[in-house]
């Protein structure tokens, strides 16, 4: 089952042929992801070619999306003109688009969630390393990669992660793979104030996905999104949960690493975050080290 995307999913890339884009469209293409279209103004009609893969390249999302079939977009696109980009997604119609862009205003960010407010398209960041639904083959291969992850240290299994933080993101998987405890999907949120999907979005589809068994749940200072899914698990899930809080030796008012970890007040700090999850039945880790070892005391294994 797994959550959000899968083997089946069509993915198309906005900026495909940039650097960055095109970089991670390989990685993706490697992995086994079904990537059938890109968009480039200006590059409608190339193909985008990586081996035997050839990919072809479209004007607009709109016409990518009806010629491919695509229902997930992923952005590359420079932050001056990535919240544009996220529009055209939604303005296509399409079930969800994933924003690894880091650095886009949040004037811009503001202006696209009053845009989307009332259409079906799901955002996933932006400022986040994407998502991953692993495969059944070697290293993990035949799953669904979108973003930036490293494909090869996931294994098919029922633990769902989910995270501001990309390299808490891989750390946690990591730990879980090499303990062998594969995972359902992982999904990195971003760090950014502004962004499509939260924790409680996301754990709420754990806790409806009969394959996902236990939790990672990674966050950070600032704002109360942890709190919120805290407090929603207590009552609403029983599956095992595990949580890590990054930041507690940040100072008021001091912006750590994403643009949302800044503690604004007492209740953003890592100290009252971990508190409030552990009175939540929640099994707080430590350190980032000790995430799995911690979900582990949670699921009893």
């Amino acid at each position: 089952m797994a959550i959000l995307v899968d083997i089946n999913t069509r993915i198309l890339v906005q900026g495909i042929t940039g650097d960055f884009g095109s970089r991670h469209a390989k990685a993706s293409l490697d992995y086994g992801t079904q990537l059938v279209a890109g968009v480039t103004p200006g590059k409608g009609g190339q193909h985008f070619e990586h081996g035997s893969h050839k990919v072809p390249v479209f004007d607009t999302v709109s016409q990518a999306a009806k010629e491919s079939g695509a229902t997930v977009s992923v952005i590359f696109v420079p932050p001056p003109f990535a919240a544009d980009a996220i529009l055209e997604a939604v303005d296509a119609g399409l079930d969800l688009v994933v924003a690894i862009t880091e650095g886009i205003p949040i004037n811009d960010m503001i202006r696209v969630k009053s845009a989307m407010k009332g259409s079906k398209t799901r955002l996933i960041g932006p400022n986040c390393p994407g998502l991953v639904t692993p495969g059944l083959g070697e290293k993990s291969h035949g799953g669904c990669r979108i973003g930036i992850a490293p494909g090869y240290i996931h294994k098919r299994g029922n633990v769902g992660v989910v995270s501001r933080s990309g390299t808490l993101t891989y750390e946690a998987v990591w730990q879980l793979t090499t303990r062998g405890y594969g995972q359902s999907t992982c999904v990195g949120i971003g760090g950014d104030p502004v962004n499509g999907t939260n924790h409680l979005d996301i754990l709420k589809m754990f806790n409806e996905d009969p394959e996902t068994e236990a939790i990672i749940m990674i966050g950070e200072i600032g704002g109360n999104a942890e709190v919120e899914a805290g407090r929603w698990a207590k009552d609403n899930c029983k599956k095992p949960i595990a949580a890590f809080i990054a930041g507690a030796t940040a100072p008021p008012g001091r912006r750590m690493g994403h643009a949302g970890a800044i503690i604004g007040g007492e209740d953003d700090t890592a100290a009252a975050k971990k508190r409030i999850l552990a009175e939540c039945g929640i099994s707080v880790a430590d350190s980032p080290a000790d995430m799995a070892s911690a979900l582990m005391r949670a699921w009893g294994k």
